[in-house]
């Protein structure tokens, strides 16, 4: 009898399968989506930002670096910076390293 009872049912709910399979997966759908526009897209926006900030770096622009140094630009090439920390010290580091450009004036070479 039992047996009688899941025959009639069977072609019922194999039909709605594949509508229960939807809207199974929906919500791992919809925490993608959330996922993306809360953490992904702040995150390469960021990238973005960060990285048309160091193509503009130019000589003479105060910076600090991700270590803390603060440092005003002497030289610069490709991949690498020359920070001037305080009067005849220059420092080398990787450009991706700068984490911030200050406003001028902000680093004095007569205050330390």
């Amino acid at each position: 009898m039992i047996s009688t009872a899941f025959a009639q049912t069977a072609p019922a709910a194999e039909a709605a399968g594949g509508a229960s399979m939807l809207t199974g997966m929906l919500p791992l759908i919809l925490m993608f989506v959330v996922l993306y526009f809360i953490m992904i897209r702040p995150q390469m926006k960021r990238q973005k930002e960060h990285r048309a900030m160091i193509d503009a770096l130019a000589k003479g622009d105060e910076v600090t670096t991700a270590g803390g140094i603060v440092g005003r630009v002497s030289k610069l090439s490709e991949q690498w910076i020359h920070l001037e920390i305080s009067p005849g010290v220059e420092v080398q580091v990787q450009r991706s390293a700068v984490g911030q450009v200050l406003p001028k004036g902000t680093f004095d070479k007569n205050a330390a």
